[in-house]
């Protein structure tokens, strides 16, 4: 495994079969990436989901494992199908059947950041987004699948929690009363990549923290919901997006004076998230 790719970070005994993932939090850029950019510092950073890994720190304590990346989202998205080849971006690439989000610069390897803006001049060589996806895209999803496999062996059932955080204003244009604004959005595909008991249980556990709680609007979740929800084999996907404003500076990119607040705030959100691995397998055993 690729020690470029991931970090995970353990708990003393594993208690729960919930696992915390944040795909989108890496900031370790390159130096050969960050010279090849046409962005600034600044920019670059733009749809890098910036200290959400820091959010969920708290996670290891409660007795579930945190799975962060390492590599920023700018130069590949864990959260994509390694398969989602940007045409407009690498050589050699067909430009049949793209989808939606290819089309729009944002596959596997991005051409673009937040707002459309472009990140390089020119394409890049096949071979060199394939290289990134060898190194970091596999490494990374190997240890998930890992990571829900020992859960699920363990306890009989896996639940992922996929942490990501949203740009505000991809909530403040939404058709509802700004007072009445959505502060997490949590996706699940729609039903399709948890129960609806799971779904309920961790969006409770949000809103008796007090904040404002949406489902699947503006985002149900991408290529990790999608591919890891399995209800019917008692594995379950539940992408959860956060509202940069609410604890960071996001034109500076740089914790607001929230942080502090908003963390303990999600440490205890995280810690009765990870009873719910604890009491469904008490419930199951129980029937047993």
């Amino acid at each position: 495994m690729s020690k470029r790719a991931f970090s995970v970070i353990s708990p003393t005994e594993l208690t729960s079969s919930v696992v915390f993932a944040s795909p989108h939090s890496g900031s370790y850029y390159e130096p050969s990436f960050v010279q090849g950019t046409i962005l600034n510092q600044q920019q670059i950073r733009s749809s890098e989901d910036a200290f959400v890994d820091q959010l969920f720190a708290d996670v290891p304590g409660f007795g579930a494992p945190l799975l962060l990346a390492t590599q920023p989202r700018a130069y590949i998205d864990l959260n994509r199908a390694p398969g989602e080849l940007d045409p407009a971006l690498i050589e050699g690439v067909p430009r049949r059947g793209q989808n939606p989000r290819v089309a729009s610069g944002l596959g596997v390897i991005p051409r673009v950041v937040a707002n459309g803006r472009a990140i390089y001049h020119g394409k890049m060589p096949r071979q060199e987004a394939l290289q990134r996806i060898d190194q970091i895209w596999y490494p990374y999803h190997a240890a998930l699948q890992g990571l829900l496999r020992q859960a699920h062996d363990r306890f009989g059932q896996a639940v992922l929690i996929d942490c990501h955080s949203m740009p505000h204003e991809a909530v403040a244009n939404l058709p509802t009363h700004r007072a009445a604004l959505p502060e997490v959005v949590l996706g699940d595909r729609f039903g399709s990549s948890a129960a609806t008991e799971v779904m309920d249980l961790v969006e409770a556990a949000f809103v008796q923290a007090g904040l404002r709680v949406a489902r699947n609007a503006p985002f149900a979740g991408a290529y990790i919901t999608q591919a890891y929800g399995r209800p019917s084999r008692r594995q379950h996907a539940v992408q959860v997006e956060i509202d940069r404003s609410l604890y960071m500076d996001e034109a500076q990119v740089r914790p607001n004076a929230r942080f502090a607040e908003v963390k303990a705030l999600l440490g205890q959100v995280a810690g009765q998230i990870v009873k719910i691995g604890i009491d469904q397998d008490r419930r199951r055993l129980a029937a047993e």
